[in-house]
């Protein structure tokens, strides 16, 4: 089992583990196995969502696992066909039923999709449900800045975290910077890039020869040291264990910002605009 994961305390005072397991695609009985392994490997944080259609899984393993439900960070998204406020209720009592959980460690809404204009409504629904019991930090994904200070103007609640794409080709230094302005916490999908060739950067190979580490590791850790907490889906099980051993070195400042100029005007791995991007159904 790898070492334990340091933390990172939100705005709302809880903590969650400055890395997580991604379980976009992995679902079913062989999804259900390779959680376990991750659980067995020292993984806490387990993101999950409506939309991946993996919940239930996600619920079992934790059950499966054998450990109490407080040591689990369970993070689940509210998907935009229930941003209205009584489908988000609803929607978040489904999610936990699936789940077979009494409460989020964090629910965020998925996408803002503002061409709908429902996310207030939403995220109060969210915070309604927070003062139940349903949920203990609220927070969002794929937020702008200026979605980020609506909510914070029309709700008196600032998101805990805002979930954004993050990689060495989109280093989103922007919005990094407008979550910390805020006082919120990022989180990145798609850490290491889809398919990345980032892997094979030059600069990130010599880094990984230097410290002995793989390139994987070098961009995790990369994410980790910009105070942000990577979310790397893998299936593999070697590559979920190296994912997590990235706390034993450390980059410097030079080598971060080397890695931070591979960053391209277009590297949206789908070029998901949030203020354009109609989330799928």
């Amino acid at each position: 089992m790898s070492a334990k994961v340091p933390e990172i305390t939100m705005n709302d005072g809880f903590k969650m583990p400055e890395i997580e397991l991604g379980t976009y695609q992995i679902r079913g009985g062989n999804g259900l196995q390779q959680v376990l392994a991750a659980i067995n490997d020292g993984y806490r944080g387990l993101d999950t969502a409506t939309n991946y259609d993996n919940e239930g899984m996600v619920g079992e393993a934790i059950r499966r696992s054998g450990l109490p439900r407080a040591d689990f960070f369970v993070t689940s998204k509210l998907p935009g066909k229930y941003h209205q406020y009584h489908e988000a209720t609803k929607a978040i009592q489904e999610s936990l039923y699936r789940l077979g959980l009494d409460y989020f460690d964090l629910y965020l809404i998925h996408w803002p999709l503002p061409k709908r204009d429902h996310y207030v409504e939403a995220f109060q629904a969210m915070i309604d449900a927070q003062e139940r019991g349903l949920i203990r930090s609220v927070g969002v994904s794929n937020f702008e800045p200026e979605h980020l200070d609506r909510l914070i103007h029309e709700t008196g609640v600032t998101p805990a975290v805002n979930q954004i794409e993050v990689h060495p080709y989109w280093n989103n230094e922007r919005m990094l910077q407008a979550d910390q302005k805020r006082g919120i916490v990022t989180e990145a999908w798609s850490p290491l890039g889809r398919g990345s060739a980032a892997l094979k950067e030059p600069i990130i190979q010599e880094l990984a020869e230097k410290y002995h580490k793989n390139t994987g590791q070098i961009i995790l850790r990369w994410h980790n040291q910009r105070g942000i907490v990577p979310i790397p889906r893998s299936a593999n099980l070697n590559h979920q264990h190296d994912n997590l051993n990235i706390f034993d070195f450390k980059l410097t400042a030079d080598e971060i910002q080397s890695i931070n100029s591979l960053t391209k005007p277009d590297g949206r791995v789908d070029g998901q605009d949030p203020n354009e991007y109609e989330e799928f159904e």
